[in-house]
């Protein structure tokens, strides 16, 4: 099951990497004419933001603090005639230090592996045929923090597999809307520990759960002001075989405001809930978890930082 759980996450990661590097096999796609839309086009972003606080003899009291989160976001379309293939990759990771010496802690803020990738054949002028693989995971173990000794998720604990058939509404350049009846989920949890508790949805003992259902992913690009871009990202997903009334929700927002030609300020936020997965919860904020439901999970990181688009 590691072995298996491992290769499809070094498979994706090679193939998003792949495809947002230029390379010589490419030929005559290697550069796209200024006069046809046809062939590749890749892209990226990368933001690097940094935080810090100190406090040496404040009597009002505070905690040091210092913090570095990291995003990119690399794209590979390709179109040739009525054929589309597109492809993204996100990635996130950050990290915060609270207090200082011997007391000081280190904990994640961030921990992102997205890749996604989109099949279309042109049916009509804003219709196509589509089919999307979607993957998703994290890069390293998460914690319930203060506790840091025992991991609540990891790498491929969980990961998300997700292969849907449908059909992509494109009505410009802006937006998307896929719509997939068919669509098949997968849950890993390569952790053998949490797959014992049932964590994220799947049977105990076991570390696949299986869901088969209808998919709808709608992305929204655009810059709504000058030098303030806004992408947006929600997926729906509804399991056909049990209790289809409760829908999976996943929903990002990214706000991109230029400052400079390197200097930018980002918004991220994300907001989930799933049905199946159950939230740990600290009724009296004590630090310590004493139960666990369904909640709504939200995520906001805001950062002014340095940043290159390419």
């Amino acid at each position: 099951m590691k072995k298996f759980t491992l290769t499809i996450l070094i498979a994706v990661f090679t193939i998003g990497i792949n495809l947002a590097q230029n390379t010589g096999s490419e030929g005559s796609l290697k550069k796209i004419s200024k006069d046809t839309t046809d062939g590749w086009k890749k892209g990226g972003i990368f933001a690097l933001t940094f935080g810090q606080s100190n406090f040496t003899n404040w009597a009002a009291g505070g905690i040091n603090t210092l913090s570095l989160n990291g995003i990119a976001g690399l794209f590979a379309n390709y179109k040739q005639g009525k054929l589309t293939w597109d492809n993204t990759l996100d990635l996130g990771y950050g990290l915060q230090k609270q207090g200082k010496g011997g007391s000081s802690m280190l904990m994640k803020t961030d921990d992102k592996f997205n890749f996604a990738s989109k099949l279309g054949l042109k049916a009509t002028e804003k219709l196509y045929y589509a089919a999307l693989i979607d993957f998703k995971t994290q890069f390293t173990n998460g914690y319930n923090y203060p506790n840091d000794s025992i991991e609540i998720s990891g790498l491929l604990a969980p990961a998300y597999l997700l292969a849907a058939v449908g059909i992509d509404y494109r009505p410009n350049k802006e937006l998307s809307v896929f719509v997939a009846p068919l669509t098949s989920k997968t849950t890993i949890v390569n952790n053998q520990r949490l797959a014992d508790m049932g964590a994220f949805g799947v049977d105990s003992t076991k570390n696949i759960r299986n869901e088969f259902g209808g998919y709808l992913k709608a992305v929204y690009t655009k810059e709504v002001i000058k030098n303030v871009s806004l992408i947006t990202k929600l997926g729906l997903f509804s399991n056909y075989l049990n209790n289809p009334q409760n829908i999976d929700v996943d929903w990002e927002v990214l706000l991109g405001m230029k400052i400079n030609k390197y200097i930018t300020a980002n918004l991220s936020t994300q907001l989930l809930y799933d049905h199946d997965i159950d939230v740990p919860l600290d009724s009296n904020n004590d630090g310590i978890v004493d139960g666990a439901g369904k909640r709504i999970q939200f995520k906001e990181i805001l950062g002014i930082g340095f940043s290159v688009k390419f």
